[in-house]
């Protein structure tokens, strides 16, 4: 099964960072966190987030760090960093 997009882009900034098994230790996260399937099928949930995008799933991760706080859409997202801020 090909791989999906969120799984590629975590796969991409793993290695990034340096990590050499960044395939095998992207499967893991994704598999854990139930965003895909052990043979990489995306879940219900995956869907959702993958259909989110970078920018939507950095400003939804910034949102439940606030507890409820903040909504996404009060942040503004930096593709270079991956991060957001509150506008």
């Amino acid at each position: 099964m090909p791989e999906s997009k969120i799984e590629e882009r975590l796969k991409r900034q793993l290695a990034a960072q340096g990590n050499k098994n960044a395939a095998e230790m992207a499967h893991g996260i994704l598999v854990d966190k139930g965003i895909i399937t052990p043979k990489g099928a995306l879940t219900p949930k995956g869907k959702v987030r993958e259909a989110l995008g970078p920018s939507g799933r950095a400003k939804d991760r910034a949102a439940e760090a606030s507890h409820g706080l903040h909504k996404p859409s009060d942040y503004v997202y930096n593709k270079k960093t991956n991060s957001v801020k509150l506008k």
